[in-house]
């Protein structure tokens, strides 16, 4: 069974691609495209040309074809062009994109311990790359998703983020190759913008989940999810008092698209709902009362604890992103609810499945 056969997840899908028609007849450059969010916007962009004949040439830029066409194997891949590019090398193809969407990323803790230099060079060199290659083929607009991380710890003196803040990040440690590369890339849209007049946006995601996620997401809640879907007890390796913003991941590929169309040039938005904020110790107490398990805490190992925020409160401000018209549809529970659903439902197909075989 696909994502795609899973009715619960299609109704995500459709709600998203419904909200939006602004693709017709355009083409469409997405780089980290089988990742959480990215795959999910393909998902909705592939609705749109089958289910309302938009005609998107929808291009996906990936270093690893063979993972790309495992995601999407459901479609006829000659739907989709696939460009076999490392990002951080100089690009040799050459099109005409109407928007680039920028997904890239290394965005597990794991790597940011493991492989801080591919963390760095992934975010700016591609980045970097895609905005050179620009100012020849001049999109309509670029965006670029940034993170929360990009506000470090708070300080104390705010509760909620706004875009004008910025915390505290010791730049001098490996931990700090994620949140201060993403600021350098914000600093390096801005720069584009000013010296050769390209249009930028810019999103600043929350933590976000759903059920793409990858099976080697490191991230506290990806573990939590894989465990709440397995009926295991919820292994919780802090105290869980960190209090964050989370996004669902259609509601994240929506508000991605209203930043797109509805945004101003050069501005930068939270996404978040204040619905979806809660400590991280609330949040795996509501994954163990799905299945009557409980909350077992349990020391990190150093490599885990190296990829760690250190951030104890990031709560996101989402009053710009509302301006705009946006608003989630799910929040912290029903989003829970709903992806533990979906990857049970997976699960208890693929088992279905594997049991006919054998």
């Amino acid at each position: 069974m696909s994502l795609i056969d899973c009715e619960l997840y299609m109704n995500d899908v459709i709600r998203v691609a419904n909200e939006f028609d602004n693709f017709k007849n355009s083409k469409v450059l997405i780089t980290g495209a089988s990742g959480l969010i990215c795959s999910f916007l393909v998902d909705v962009l592939m609705y749109r040309n089958l289910h309302y004949g938009d005609n998107i040439y929808i291009y996906l830029m990936c270093r690893n074809e063979k993972k790309l066409k495992e995601r999407f194997n459901y479609y006829n891949l000659n739907e989709l062009n696939i460009i076999i590019q490392d990002i951080c090398e100089s690009f040799d193809f050459d099109y005409d994109f109407d928007y680039i969407i920028n997904g890239a990323s290394n965005t597990h803790p794991i790597q940011y311990s493991t492989n801080p230099v591919g963390t760095i060079t992934t975010n700016v060199m591609g980045l970097n790359n895609i905005l050179k290659y620009c100012i020849k083929h001049k999109p309509k607009r670029i965006f670029m998703m940034s993170s929360v991380e990009i506000y470090g710890e708070n300080k104390g003196d705010v509760d909620l983020f706004d875009e004008n803040y910025l915390g505290y990040i010791n730049c001098n440690t490996v931990r700090a190759c994620y949140p201060e590369s993403k600021r350098v890339c914000e600093s390096l849209c801005q720069s584009y913008i000013s010296q050769y007049g390209l249009d930028i946006v810019i999103g600043r995601l929350s933590r976000v989940f759903g059920p793409t996620m990858q099976k080697d997401d490191s991230k506290a809640l990806a573990q939590f999810i894989r465990n709440a879907v397995d009926g295991k007890d919820i292994i919780l390796k802090s105290d869980g008092k960190q209090l964050f913003s989370y996004t669902y991941m259609s509601d994240a590929v929506s508000a991605i698209l209203k930043i797109l169309f509805y945004g101003e040039c050069g501005e930068a938005y939270n996404i978040s709902d204040r619905l979806s904020d809660i400590t991280l110790k609330d949040l795996a107490c509501i994954l163990a009362k799905y299945n009557n398990k409980k909350v077992v805490f349990e020391l990190p190992t150093n490599t885990e604890k190296k990829g760690y925020s250190t951030a104890t409160k990031a709560v996101l401000d989402s009053a710009k992103i509302r301006k705009l018209g946006w608003k989630p549809y799910y929040n912290i529970e029903t989003g829970l609810q709903n992806t533990v659903k979906i990857l049970k439902k997976m699960e208890c197909d693929e088992n279905t499945k594997y049991k006919k075989q054998y």
